[in-house]
């Protein structure tokens, strides 16, 4: 079952954060992940909306947590570190829709 990677962020220090965007998309690959939206978020009900949300599909949770938890990725880490606010969050597909 697919699972999604969904990080919510608001980004203070760009110049430094550029090097962590560089260094993931590599292990992102690795790990057998792909990107399938990343951007600013247009807000069509409530009050806010994160400036940034990065959504990344896996084959499963197991594989989305290699990546999370290798050596690699806590190098790469590092390079966020006082960059921003970052909410991350995991969760399985759907096997079917609700209705079904």
């Amino acid at each position: 079952m697919s699972a999604y990677l969904i990080i919510q962020a608001t980004v203070h220090d760009w110049d430094k954060f550029k090097l962590y965007t560089q260094a993931v998309p590599p292990l992102i690959k690795k790990f057998g992940g792909h990107y399938i939206a990343m951007g600013a978020p247009e807000l069509i009900e409530g009050k806010s909306a994160p400036k940034s949300i990065v959504m990344s599909q896996w084959p499963s949770c197991e594989a989305a947590h290699a990546f999370w938890d290798s050596p690699e990725y806590a190098e790469a880490k590092k390079l966020r570190e006082g960059t921003g606010e970052f909410n991350i969050m995991l969760m399985d597909g759907l096997t079917q829709t609700p209705l079904e």
